[in-house]
């Protein structure tokens, strides 16, 4: 019979429960599309690393369901009930052992504690001994380190060979060798030897051999030019010309600073060109060759041929073919990691003991691994017992973090703007998180955090209730992290989603204060500065005012000028009757704006607050529906997989669980609260004296008639007053009323109708 699973409901997505042991066990029958995560990242989550690295079987920095399943498998087989991996505990029974090889192994590490007795292993204790196990030489995963040799011998051996071909790591984190590094080892000193054996056949002039090949080698290249070159002259003596150099190549080195060695010198034939003409060794020489030929005559053809001054083409063939096995073996050099060795320490490491006694010691580690990897049995049963229930509880479903005990994946709290920000996950780079992470449709506040004697980081906030009016870039908080060590914190970056509805409603209104603030500000600064001009130029125009000058006799005759008029004195503009005009008629706008809409309201009677309702409703029903919209989307799931997560399903974060998620400041429970502020501002009667204004002029609107149109007729001037308004009798409801009116019944004076009747309608 299949399994009866249970499904709780969270976040918009059914959620398989894991209850019990049977639920454990029977998870590889579960469909992996009804897993709430398919992989997580081995670090950046509130589970011990080593832990996960046991699950991580691949070593890929994630664990898949395959990881999950096969942990599920191991603990059908070590425990006799699985109900109690579910309990999370940092010490197993070992009456709760059912793999006899595990449970042995138990026994063991509590024997070497010193307490055989003991009834229950715990995590501490298994740490200890894996820890004092791993640290030591022969630990049992086949790495060696030079430690482990007990003669200096085989440690020089390991030591050199560590630097030849590289090294691996141990248990205990020190590098060593294994033998496939000691086999790579051993064939580049086999493969060195040889060659070293094959160059004492190759070596006729014995140890002077070298340095004949390497004083050949220094001159090679022009011997061959030199000897060609006479060839060529001896084949057709027109080459000579070409032969010796060109002219041009002189000129152009006699405008130059020449030395010996210049390249240009060099470039030219050893000496003078003529056919069949042995090569002079140390007279009338290129000078750049001087140094290399004699070199050559002492080191190379002297040991050969014996000494003399000059050389034959057939000398010059004889030496190569002297030398010619040597030079071959010296090519076929092998480039070894071990060519740093002389031939002597190559030997000596290719004939010695030191192979053999390097792979006992490897045998000797490997045959440890048994009780190594029983004690590492051990730690893992301790670790699942304390933390594969969490895995499951935040991989196959979320049921911590939607029962508000925290997600593995939540990093801490931050504390800022007066509210606890619960939802906090890690990041590792900002720009590529947001990318994808602003998918989740909520509101992200980025932060920088920065404790003395750790590593800086980044942190990203999800906002889920009340408002971000004082959330900005630069704002500063405090975060704790899961341990409780606590962080500066500097918000770096905004991600913008809506928070709430009720936040969505406030906006227009808010958004009309700022800009109504913003723009008696510009025009408040605009002012100023207009005024401080006009100040700068009548400062400047009284301080440049002409003083008397002397009267020049002989200009006196000449016509002057009639004075210019003298400007008029800085103060007061003349009074603008057009301002005023402006004024009368902005205010006569909003007052008729203001009319009519409390005529609406007063029209409507008993249904005023309706319409009122309405009202608000147009100017933040955009906004709020927006918002709830945004909100229906915000989930968890692009928010962790910016994170390395493989997040299968949509986990909402609905207003209701986001409210959890951001905790806002109260006053404790039973505290007192004293509204007296001694500081407070001073109260002002500007809106009082507002108000007040408002309703003359209402009032004064109301009596003239002027919101009679607006008005429902029995609260207009007319019915009010009757004869008293002044609008009476030819307020245009009269008139309205008489064109309803039966023509039988058309009764109105023609002296009033005539005289006193308004434009109607």
């Amino acid at each position: 019979m299949a399994h009866q699973w249970h499904f709780f409901r969270a976040g918009g997505v059914d959620q398989v429960a894991i209850r019990t042991g049977a639920d454990l066990l029977a998870l590889p029958e579960l469909d992996q599309k009804l897993w709430v995560a398919l992989a997580m990242p081995t670090r950046d989550v509130a589970i011990d690393p080593l832990t996960m690295d046991l699950l991580d079987a691949d070593n890929d920095g994630r664990v898949r369901v395959p990881d999950i399943l096969e942990a599920v498998a191991w603990i059908a087989a070590t425990w006799k009930n699985p109900d109690e991996v579910l309990k999370r505990s940092d010490r197993v029974e070992l009456s709760a052992i059912k793999e006899p090889a595990v449970a042995s192994a138990a026994k063991r590490v509590l024997s070497d504690l010193g307490k055989s007795d003991g009834t229950h292993i715990g995590l501490t204790q298994v740490a200890d001994v894996v820890k004092a196990f791993a640290d030591t030489t022969l630990n049992g995963d086949g790495i060696i380190i030079p430690e482990t040799a007990t003669d200096p011998d085989t440690k020089l051996a390991i030591e050199e060979a560590m630097a030849a071909v590289g090294t691996v790591v141990d248990r205990s984190g020190k590098p060593g060798i294994d033998q496939a590094k000691a086999d790579e080892f051993w064939k580049a000193i086999d493969e060195a030897a040889a060659w070293h054996q094959a160059g004492a056949n190759a070596a006729t002039m014995g140890p002077a051999s070298s340095a004949a090949a390497d004083a050949l080698a220094a001159v090679k290249a022009k011997l061959d030019d030199y000897f060609a070159r006479t060839a060529m002259v001896a084949f057709d003596p027109h080459a000579l010309a070409g032969m010796n150099g060109q002219e041009a190549d002189f000129a152009a080195m006699s405008g130059t600073a020449l030395s010996s060695g210049s390249e240009a010198i060099a470039r030219l034939p050893l000496t003078t060109i003529t056919a069949g003409k042995p090569l002079a060794l140390r007279a009338g020489i290129n000078p750049a060759w001087v140094a290399p030929l004699a070199s050559f005559a002492d080191h190379t053809v002297a040991p050969i041929l014996g000494a003399r001054d000059s050389l034959t083409s057939a000398e010059y063939a004889t030496i190569l073919d002297k030398l010619a096995a040597f030079v071959t073996w010296r090519s076929a050099k092998p480039d070894t990691a071990v060519a740093k060795l002389d031939e002597v320490r190559i030997n000596a490491l290719s004939l010695g003991d030191a192979r053999a006694k390097i792979a006992s010691l490897i045998a000797a580690d490997q045959a440890l691994e048994g009780d190594y990897l029983a004690i590492a049995s051990v730690e893992k049963l301790c670790r699942f017992q304390r933390d594969f229930g969490t895995i499951l509880r935040n991989f196959v479903n979320f049921s911590d973090f939607y029962s508000r005990k925290e997600g593995v994946f939540q990093a801490g709290t931050l504390y800022l703007d007066g509210r606890a920000f619960r939802l906090t996950v890690p990041v590792s780079d900002a720009a590529k998180h947001g990318a994808l992470a602003g998918m989740s449709a909520a509101y992200l506040a980025y932060c920088d955090i920065k404790r003395a004697g750790a590593a800086p980081r980044t942190i990203a906030a999800a906002l889920t209730n009340g408002d971000a009016d004082n959330v900005f870039v630069g704002r500063n908080g405090i975060f704790y992290d899961r341990s409780g060590e606590d962080w500066d914190a500097t918000v770096t970056k905004i991600v913008s989603n809506p928070i709430s509805v009720r936040e969505a409603f406030y906006s227009p209104y808010k958004k009309l204060v700022r800009m109504v603030e913003e723009t008696i500000n510009k025009r408040a600064t605009d002012a100023d500065a207009k005024a401080g001009s006009k100040l700068e130029g009548t400062a400047t125009q009284l301080a440049t005012i002409d003083q008397p000058k002397p009267v020049d006799p002989l200009a006196a005759t000449a016509t002057t000028a009639p004075p210019a008029a003298a400007p008029a004195p800085a103060g007061k503009k003349p009074f603008d009757v057009g301002v005023i005009a402006v004024i009368s008629l902005a205010i006569g706008a909003v007052i008729g704006a203001l009319g009519g809409l409390l005529a609406v309201m007063i029209g409507l009677g008993v249904w005023a607050p309706f319409g009122i309702a309405a009202l608000l409703l147009a100017i933040s029903g955009p906004s709020m529906l927006l918002a709830w919209m945004k909100l229906r989307q915000r989930n968890l799931g692009p928010l962790l997989d910016a994170n390395g997560w493989a997040v299968n399903g949509r986990a909402r974060v609905n207003v209701a669980f986001g409210r959890t998620l951001t905790v806002l400041a109260t006053l404790p429970k039973g505290a007192t609260r004293s509204v007296d502020d001694p500081y407070a501002d001073k109260k002002s009667h500007w809106k009082l004296y507002t108000v007040l204004v408002v309703i003359v002029v209402l009032a004064a609107s109301w009596y003239a008639g002027k919101l009679d149109r607006f008005l429902p007729r029995p609260v207009d001037s007319v019915q009010v007053l009757g004869k008293n308004a002044p609008g009476y009798p030819g307020s245009w409801k009269q008139v309205e009323d008489l064109m309803k009116a039966k023509p039988s019944s058309r009764t109105l004076a023609p002296a009033k109708v005539e005289l006193n009747v308004a434009p109607t309608k």
